[in-house]
């Protein structure tokens, strides 16, 4: 795994730390100091003076280990602050004298304190003891502060020897910090049996701020504080390369981990991606979601305020460390995305899981921005805002596909009985359900407008057309985007039925089926509030026109005929009834209405409303009409055989067949009540 680490740190790892433990000291050094400022009389330090005078006192022998160890710690501390705090190599004073090194002390400090302490820490099963923890860190403190100021002096002989044993007690309390720090990032999280329960709960709330949610990385306070001192102390003794790249490798693990294991999120390539099948693409979308969800408002905050936390000291290494170790993680997710967009799978009906994508890199993109910050923070939020661009384009694309199914539906074969066409459910669903996206795809089409497909090239058109249908030039003009892209489908919809309606050879059945396809139209722009408000007052009311317009027409292809039979004209000749013409009347009355209710039965008015509105309206204008010429003329025809021949129907009668209409059942020739 190729690790991007910190620029501008120190340079003295391992290999650097061995190589001068190996080498010689040369004759040219410089790093000495001046005679007139150390003399045989009033050096800072002496080996003899600090071990016999001043580690044992003139009462007695310091007897206590941990006085002796702050005493021996001070005296190195004195001893590191006599030394000059810099040297230049270019100014070469042949007057200046070797240091005086305190070799009895030194050797005390590494035999005593140093390696004793870093020996019982190697046999411990784990880190543990704060002040043993302390103290340990402590000397390795001095020691990288040792291994630095040696390094810049002239030494002898006898000094040398000590500045390498000192380089080797360096490497191997780095290399145990090494592998503490190791420990502690991989086996110190949070383990409790409830864990993995709480965040599949956690896992499906919409929550502000991730204070209720798990505790993520999951490290204890005096951990992470524990981990805190070990990078500090490995930077500050040239180590930070190891401390990098264990703690990337640990940290980088865990995050995939839990997008594996716990959100269940696969790494996919995006070729693999567009030669997924519907379905299972259809599982991963919803399983990226929850996975860029948690990245975004809990994983990516924990890795960013741990990071912080561990380098505080050094906060733009605990930026580059986050930015690396979370940056391989959303390109992974926002390869999935561009794969996603990028799919050949782009039927209208799978629009609404892009959308959800869509929405989820929008909403989730202030997180983004709170989290990243500086060169890298700016590539990944252009790299985020590309991939939601990409959907959003699809989203278009696959929203206008809608337009073409309802274009190409040149089907044939009518519906049965005048009902809504299967074409007319799928639309008005599918656009219900795309009006609950309302807020994002007026977004989308706002921002992707320039993309226009190659047979759009009639949109003036249909804009000049819909100015003048509705009657409104300056609300038309004023629709936004996705609201004059409904109005396109409406009208596409509504030339389609038109032609389908043409498909039925009985007129009055046409205007049936155009009532049922425009009241269910209706019906659902009402019902919601978000369609409803896209299409506009004006459009229903238009549309309602268009119902009662087509009532008419059903009226007088059906009714109206009937109505004929029932005419006065033509009976009255002399002022006396002609029988033979009476007679004729009901006999065509009679037949024209069984046949009516034969035909009329098996038709469909699916929506009750308007199904007593029809029934209704056919009852205001026939029963009144046959009762005034029942009432009228039935004297004239002689009791008996002939009356029950010619009069087949009571008013009755026929408020009862008008009440069986459009029922969808066939029926059996009306009859006349017992």
């Amino acid at each position: 795994m190729e690790t991007n680490l910190p620029e501008n740190s120190p340079s003295c790892g391992r290999e650097d730390t061995e190589a001068v433990f190996d080498a010689n000291p040369s004759s040219d050094q410089t790093d000495r100091l001046p005679k007139e400022n150390v003399g045989e009389d009033d050096r800072n330090v002496d080996d003899e003076e600090i071990v016999q005078g001043e580690v044992t006192a003139s009462s007695g022998p310091v007897s206590d280990p941990h006085l002796e160890y702050l005493k021996i710690s001070e005296n190195i501390d004195e001893f590191l602050s006599s030394l000059p705090s810099n040297t230049d190599d270019d100014n070469e004073n042949e007057n200046v004298v070797p240091v005086q090194i305190p070799h009895e002390l030194i050797e005390t400090f590494l035999d005593h304190l140093v390696e004793a302490k870093l020996s019982k820490l190697e046999g411990a099963a784990q880190w543990g003891d704060p002040d043993e923890d302390l103290s340990f860190l402590e000397a390795v403190h001095r020691i990288s502060n040792l291994t630095k100021s040696l390094r810049q002096l002239k030494l002898d002989s006898h000094g040398s020897q000590i500045f390498n044993r000192i380089g080797g007690i360096h490497q191997r309390a780095m290399s145990f910090l090494e592998e503490e720090f190791r420990f502690l990032l991989e086996e110190s999280r949070t383990t409790e049996s409830d864990t993995k329960g709480r965040q599949d709960q956690h896992l499906q709330m919409e929550s502000e701020s991730t204070g209720d949610m798990i505790n993520f990385p999951g490290y204890p306070d005096d951990v992470v504080s524990s981990m805190n001192k070990m990078a500090k102390e490995m930077i500050s003794g040239g180590y930070e390369s190891e401390c990098f790249q264990v703690y990337m490798a640990a940290r980088s693990n865990e995050l995939e981990e839990s997008l594996h294991k716990q959100l269940g999120f696969e790494k996919h390539s995006i070729d693999e991606v567009q030669r997924m099948q519907w379905e299972s693409l259809e599982r991963e979308i919803a399983t990226w979601i929850k996975a860029f969800k948690q990245c975004a408002t809990l994983y990516f905050s924990g890795e960013k305020t741990l990071a912080e936390a561990v380098f505080s000291d050094h906060p733009s290494i605990s930026a580059s460390l986050f930015g690396n170790l979370t940056r391989g993680v959303l390109i992974q997710l926002l390869d999935f995305a561009e794969g996603v967009a990028m799919t050949k799978q782009r039927s209208a009906e799978k629009l609404f899981k892009f959308l959800d994508m869509y929405e989820n890199l929008r909403d989730l993109m202030p997180s983004m921005e709170s989290l990243f910050e500086g060169e890298c923070g700016d590539d990944l939020k252009t790299e985020i805002n590309l991939a939601r661009c990409r959907l959003g384009e699809t989203a278009i694309l696959m929203f206008c596909d809608l337009e073409n199914s309802i274009k190409f539906d040149t089907g044939k074969t009518p519906v049965p009985g005048g009902a809504v066409h299967p074409l007319t459910r799928y639309s008005m669903n599918y656009l219900k359900y795309a009006c609950e996206y309302k807020d994002t795809l007026e977004q989308v089409f706002r921002e992707h407008s320039k993309i226009e497909r190659a047979d759009s090239i009639d949109r003036p058109q249909y804009l000049e057309d819909e100015t003048q249908s509705l009657n409104n030039q300056n609300e038309t003009q004023s629709r936004s985007p996705f609201s004059a892209q409904l109005m396109r489908v409406m009208e596409l919809l509504d030339s389609n039925l038109e032609g389908k309606a043409k498909l039925y050879k009985d007129v009055a059945l046409s205007n049936i089926f155009m009532m049922n396809n425009g009241r269910y139209i209706l019906q659902k722009i009402k019902g919601s509030a978000e369609i409803h408000g896209l299409m506009g007052d004006t459009w229903c009311r238009k549309r309602s026109s268009d119902m009662r317009q087509y009532h008419k027409n059903y009226q007088r292809e059906t009714w109206n005929k009937l109505l004929g039979c029932l005419n006065h004209e033509g009976l009255n000749v002399n002022g006396k009834v002609v029988k033979p013409v009476l007679k004729e009347r009901f006999k065509s009355f009679n037949q024209m209405f069984d046949e009516i209710h034969k035909t009329q039965s098996t038709w469909v008015v699916s929506d009750e409303q308007l199904q007593s509105e029809l029934r209704v309206s056919i009852s205001a204008v026939v029963i009144p009409a046959y009762r005034s010429f029942l009432g009228r003329f039935s004297q004239y025809l002689q009791a008996g055989r002939q009356t029950e021949k010619y009069v087949k129907f009571q008013p009755e009668d026929i408020e009862d067949c008008i009440d069986k209409l459009f029922e969808g059942n066939p029926a059996s020739t009306a009859r006349k009540r017992p």
